[in-house]
């Protein structure tokens, strides 16, 4: 069958799409330790692969895969898990199944393939069980305790104290302790509850997320001498953190990203606003003077 070349264009399209997501499938599976991961994940590939080959009956031609983006999403799933990965790519292929109902006129086999696309996502969402997403509660409470807590504190410390050194060395101690006893608190409280979750794990992730999360807004004033300019820094790099880790939950959970953003956002500059207000107050009622 004659297609017009604009149409042959856009199967080409299609059938490039399908053997790259082929090799990612494969990739994946290939990273997975549970058997029955592994094994939806190949199914999928070589349904992915059997799509590439039937677009071919239309074009004629072997599509080369997009090596760059069976990199990327490789290399994603490493590093931030496959969930977070395979999600993403997902949200390309409700696009492709809008694009495939167009071409129903010229593919008689369209319905079908739909079907699978719809059965993709299907197997997809019973599978995913990955332990960083079982204990993304445990590092919501590390991440968002550090934040609110520390920024306002470092807030107060900077107009209170005015010395780099003498912030960074507060604002550590009083991190590192709060730190200690998020962790100690979240292992208590996954203990009471007897969830899926373990204790110990529950409270490392607690516990790393927040000494990260210190790390990070600490630095500036070991590596800055102006205070309001590491202040700053320190603000800017909390909402960075806030939105980079919003932004994962909401592709890996498929959970809004503006309502947890503006909310965690709000809260962290609204205590650091009133920190730095008592920490003005403090300084000039209380005469002290560092």
């Amino acid at each position: 069958m004659e297609l017009p070349p604009a149409v042959r264009r856009r199967i080409l399209g299609f059938q490039r799409q399908e053997i790259t997501e082929y090799h990612i499938y494969r990739n994946i599976a290939g990273q997975m330790r549970d058997s029955e991961n592994r094994r939806v994940l190949e199914q999928i590939a070589e349904d992915e692969r059997r799509h590439a080959g039937d677009w071919r009956k239309y074009t004629g031609v072997d599509a080369a895969p997009d090596r760059l983006a069976i990199v990327r999403y490789t290399l994603l799933s490493r590093l931030l898990g496959f969930t977070f990965a395979i999600k993403l790519m997902e949200s390309g292929e409700e696009q492709a199944q809008k694009n495939y109902e167009e071409l129903r006129p010229s593919v008689p086999e369209i319905d079908a393939w739909i079907r699978d696309e719809d059965s993709h996502e299907h197997k997809l969402l019973e599978m995913l069980d990955e332990e960083g997403l079982r204990y993304v509660g445990s590092v919501v409470l590390g991440l968002n305790d550090a934040l609110v807590e520390l920024t306002g504190a470092l807030a107060g410390y900077t107009l209170a104290l005015q010395n780099t050194k003498l912030i960074a060395l507060t604002g550590l101690i009083t991190g590192i302790a709060a730190a200690l006893s998020m962790a100690t608190s979240e292992y208590l409280s996954t203990r009471a509850e007897k969830s899926a979750k373990h204790p110990v794990r529950a409270a490392v992730y607690t516990g790393i997320a927040y000494i990260l999360t210190v790390a990070l807004l600490i630095a500036p004033y070991l590596l800055f001498g102006n205070y309001f300019l590491d202040l700053a820094i320190a603000l800017i790099s909390g909402v960075l953190v806030i939105a980079a880790f919003n932004y994962y939950i909401s592709v890996a959970k498929g959970e809004s990203f503006r309502a947890r953003f503006f909310e965690m956002t709000g809260l962290s500059l609204a205590v650091a606003g009133f920190s730095f207000l008592i920490g003005f107050l403090i300084r000039e009622f209380l005469g002290i003077d560092i």
